[in-house]
């Protein structure tokens, strides 16, 4: 018994039934010759810069490794992440209040927020560190009260003050108008329409902000918030204007002054901070990744879609479900003439 394909009727036209098939295309790979010839002298270029560093004796390897795990160099290690850690959370902290007033339609807060921006946007960290450090020369005391008149609470800065908090101040209070820079553009990222969905929902505007707009724009700050932090970690090796010595690069200094050999001391302190750049720079990818989840290109759908009971006309994706949608046209109907009535009667 065999089987016939319907024949169409009232002029309507079936579409095929069988997918056509395509021919691959054999593509001839295009030479790059000099390409590997470039490859090659940055390969002979590299190979001799590491046996030329290795064989120097300038580096004096050696001492390199007596002092890489020094309990000094160590401890030094740790006070150095202990600058960064606390200097960028408070810094977040902050720049996320100033991004959020300069975005406020309030012109005073808008105003304040600004003017912090510009100061601390406008001098170097090392300026500012040094008059830091020379804090207690402007403010002798620290009163808390209320203005113009007698303090409750006074107190000696320097007894109130140490010079690891006076960095932590000095680092944090730069950052954060880094900071605040990133959040703002990470908010103004996130479309409008958002908050004009809040605000029709009865949210008010710190709700809105905290509930719809800041989580959408993580994934526009994430990267180069990584990017700050890592900034951070080199730029602790500045707080020697305030002064303060413990960490990596001044307590390196410090010893390479007692042993008359600087250069094994100052490449233990770049093993140091490369040692701890890497790993965040793999926290940041992983973070980053964490975060674009669901944005981006999607993939094709490979199920075949020519096993259903209408024909695929057409392909539109529905977000959030990465699946498309097969659009079956309708069933048409061939056309038909009303029956003759033969002889005239009615």
């Amino acid at each position: 018994m065999s089987t016939t394909n319907p024949k169409p009727t009232g002029g309507a036209t079936l579409p095929p039934t069988e997918p056509a098939h395509s021919v691959p295309i054999k593509a001839i790979k295009l030479r790059h010759p000099w390409r590997m010839v470039f490859a090659i002298l940055l390969v002979l270029v590299f190979v001799s810069v590491l046996v030329d560093a290795a064989f120097r004796p300038a580096y004096d390897w050696p001492a390199v490794g007596t002092y890489l795990f020094d309990r000094r160099i160590s401890q030094a290690a740790v006070v150095t992440l202990q600058l960064t850690v606390y200097s960028m959370v408070i810094a977040i902290i902050l720049g996320v209040i100033l991004a959020v007033m300069r975005l406020s339609p309030n012109p005073v807060v808008k105003s304040l927020a600004w003017f912090y921006l510009w100061v601390f946007r406008g001098t170097p960290v090392y300026v500012q560190l040094t008059i830091w450090g020379l804090i207690s020369l402007i403010y002798s005391t620290i009163d808390i009260g209320i203005p113009f008149m007698d303090p409750w609470v006074s107190f000696s800065t320097n007894a109130a003050l140490s010079t690891f908090t006076i960095a932590i101040i000095g680092l944090a209070l730069n950052e954060a108008a880094y900071m605040a820079e990133i959040v703002r553009a990470g908010l103004l990222a996130v479309d409008p329409g958002q908050e004009e969905a809040a605000t029709a929902l009865g949210m008010s505007w710190s709700q809105t902000m905290t509930r719809v707009i800041l989580p959408q724009s993580m994934r526009v700050i994430i990267p180069p918030t990584g990017n700050e932090v890592i900034s951070m970690l080199k730029t602790t090796s500045l707080v020697t204007a305030v002064p303060f010595s413990f960490e990596l690069f001044t307590r390196s200094r410090d010893i390479s002054a007692e042993t008359f050999n600087p250069i094994p001391l100052l490449i233990v302190a770049s093993i140091w901070y490369l040692f701890f750049t890497s790993i965040l720079m793999v926290g940041q990818y992983f973070l980053e990744k964490r975060f674009a989840r669901g944005v981006g290109d999607r993939q094709d759908d490979k199920k075949d879609l020519g096993t259903g009971t209408g024909v695929v006309t057409g392909v539109v994706p529905v977000v959030g479900s990465g699946q498309p949608t097969v659009i079956v046209p309708p069933t048409i109907k061939p056309k038909t003439t009303p029956p003759t009535n033969p002889g005239g009667q009615s």
